[in-house]
């Protein structure tokens, strides 16, 4: 990303980005799976939550990534290369269809507050896209507008996973099930596509390969 000219297009592109990285879709159906068993109140209650952890982690992420390359000494490449190797890891999950019976899981008590941070917030809501562009976009930010830019992107990412979780319910209610697991296989096969490309691109920056541009 070239912060350098702050542009529609950088704005489009980094908006996209976060849509996939941290917006409502790839913790949609683990969300509906890990909540089923609550009401709609504490439902709600989990979704602030989720989001709440996601969007904090995500800043303390932008705030603090540039420094942690620097300590730990690695490259934007590397992170590209980590994140798209889990991010192929949920895409394959997620682009295998279902393979069990839904709430198949041991009904033992679970704790709303746990997994509000885990597994939902992190890695669902707030997964490898979204981590590896925030940490990449915090080394790279040139000036105090496009810090701005990016914060101000990830706080309407999270405006809109605020209205989505804590209206889980009602919308539920207009989603079919079939339709939902043909867009589940769908995504998670173009989720797939930019894990790799992140790969590529990763391999690319750390100078192992020569990625050809896109036509």
């Amino acid at each position: 990303m070239d912060f350098t000219v702050i542009d529609a297009a950088l704005v489009g592109k980094l908006l996209l980005l976060l849509l996939v990285g941290l917006g409502p879709k790839i913790a949609l159906v683990p969300f509906l799976e890990k909540t089923h068993a609550f009401d709609t109140e504490t439902k709600a209650r989990i979704g602030r939550q989720m989001v709440l952890v996601a969007v904090v982690t995500a800043l303390i992420l932008f705030a603090t990534g540039a420094l942690l390359m620097r300590l730990l000494h690695i490259t934007g490449g590397a992170v590209a290369v980590a994140g798209g190797i889990i991010l192929a890891l949920i895409a394959i999950k997620m682009a295998s269809g279902p393979t069990e019976k839904p709430h198949e899981e041991t009904e033992l008590p679970v704790d709303p507050e746990k997994i509000a941070v885990f597994p939902l917030a992190v890695p669902y809501l707030l997964n490898p896209v979204g981590i590896t562009v925030v940490i990449i976009a915090s080394g790279e930010v040139v000036s105090i507008a496009s810090a701005l830019l990016v914060i101000g992107l990830i706080l309407i990412v999270a405006a809109l996973d605020y209205v989505v979780f804590t209206n889980i319910d009602a919308l539920a209610k207009r989603m079919k099930p079939a339709s939902l697991i043909v867009s589940e296989v769908v995504f998670g096969i173009l989720l797939t596509a930019v894990a790799v490309q992140l790969v590529v691109s990763g391999l690319g920056n750390l100078g192992i390969i020569t990625p050809t541009a896109a036509h």
